[in-house]
């Protein structure tokens, strides 16, 4: 028997699910207190959330966040969860507050926005002992002074520019944790692994999309 084989096993109910593109296996993933991370599923949809097979979930939403979704999501994911603290329209002491009931509620990091001031990632810092995501957007980013912040983790979110940016961070910072989009194919994913992205986050389709679907298919039976 081939040494590589990998069993595997999948029930009737659970069969339908949404399955990652294979090109973020070739990651080389994020070791965070012992679990191996490579895919994370960009949603706060607790449904999409018990059923994709991702290494992870990345929960961030354009709102002010509420410990009461988090708690939610923390309910539902089997699987580690990095949560959005704010930073952007939530800043101050309440981002530092939400990370450390992130933290109490199980989280395995927090994710800031991009605005979001150094002094804040610093008190952060010193406040909770999980990783602090900071989220990047640009390439004229100051990587080195949020380092030195006390950023743990990079979230590269630039669109297009992705790639360009993965590469200029890797250039600097040649073992800072990457995480970045990988767009929706196995080109665009595996270019954005080439760059440097440690590991990928993926937006799954709406449950809107794949209830479509399913209803199509419903309508066509009757």
């Amino acid at each position: 028997m081939n040494n590589k084989y990998i069993p595997e096993i999948k029930g009737s109910l659970r069969s339908h699910m949404i399955e990652l593109p294979l090109a973020i296996r070739e990651a080389s993933g994020i070791l965070i207190f012992g679990k191996r991370i490579k895919s994370l599923v960009f949603t706060t949809d607790v449904a999409i959330i018990r059923n994709t097979n991702a290494d992870a979930v990345i929960a961030v939403y354009p709102f002010t966040p509420q410990p009461v979704i988090t708690h939610s999501i923390m309910i539902a994911a089997d699987v580690p969860v990095f949560c959005g603290v704010g930073g952007g329209i939530t800043t101050g002491k309440r981002v530092v507050n939400l990370a450390l009931d992130a933290e109490f509620q199980g989280a395995i990091g927090v994710v800031v926005n991009a605005p979001t001031l150094n002094e804040t990632i610093r008190e952060m810092k010193e406040t909770i002992d999980i990783p602090i995501v900071v989220t990047v957007v640009s390439e004229n980013e100051d990587f080195k002074a949020r380092i030195e912040a006390g950023a743990s983790i990079f979230n590269v979110s630039g669109a297009q520019n992705t790639p360009k940016i993965v590469r200029k961070i890797r250039e600097q910072f040649p073992e800072v944790p990457i995480i970045a989009t990988g767009g929706t194919t196995e080109e665009s994913i595996r270019e954005t692994i080439k760059a440097g992205a440690n590991a990928i986050s993926f937006t799954p389709p709406t449950t809107g999309d794949i209830f479509k679907g399913i209803m199509e298919r419903y309508r066509k039976t009757f």
